[in-house]
């Protein structure tokens, strides 16, 4: 197969991983057991796991980005209004800040984080 081919199905195949978890993330995100929000905790660690493992995995970061493009995708998309009027993450009260609000900002941040990580490979050249 054409290296190049293989590449962009690489990331293709990313970016798909990236946005089925990030569906599953914006709708549970909001679940919470008394006080302590649970489902964000749980999607936050899911998505630092997912996007480590797929950098990981393939060896570069482009991988890891477009996963991470892939989850903040879905995040933009499906936390807006449905066609059918349903809303999935609601707007938060005037000076209220939701876990939707901080699962919107946690995906740009924790893929940024995590491409931008660096190497393992490259910190171990310079020792």
């Amino acid at each position: 197969m054409n290296p190049v081919l293989a590449r962009a199905a690489t990331w293709l195949v990313a970016a798909l991983i990236g946005f089925v978890y990030g569906v599953a993330c914006v709708i549970g995100q909001a679940a919470s057991w008394g006080v302590l929000p649970v489902g964000l905790i749980v999607a936050s660690v899911g998505l630092i796991a997912l996007l480590v493992a797929v950098r990981t995995l393939t060896g570069e970061r482009a991988s890891a980005l477009a996963a991470g493009l892939g989850a903040l995708i879905a995040t933009v998309v499906f936390s807006g209004r449905g066609p059918g009027g349903s809303i999935v993450v609601p707007a938060a009260a005037e000076g209220e800040i939701t876990t939707g609000i901080i699962w919107t900002i946690a995906v740009p941040l924790v893929a940024a984080l995590v491409v931008a990580w660096p190497s393992a490979s490259a910190l171990r050249m310079k020792n």
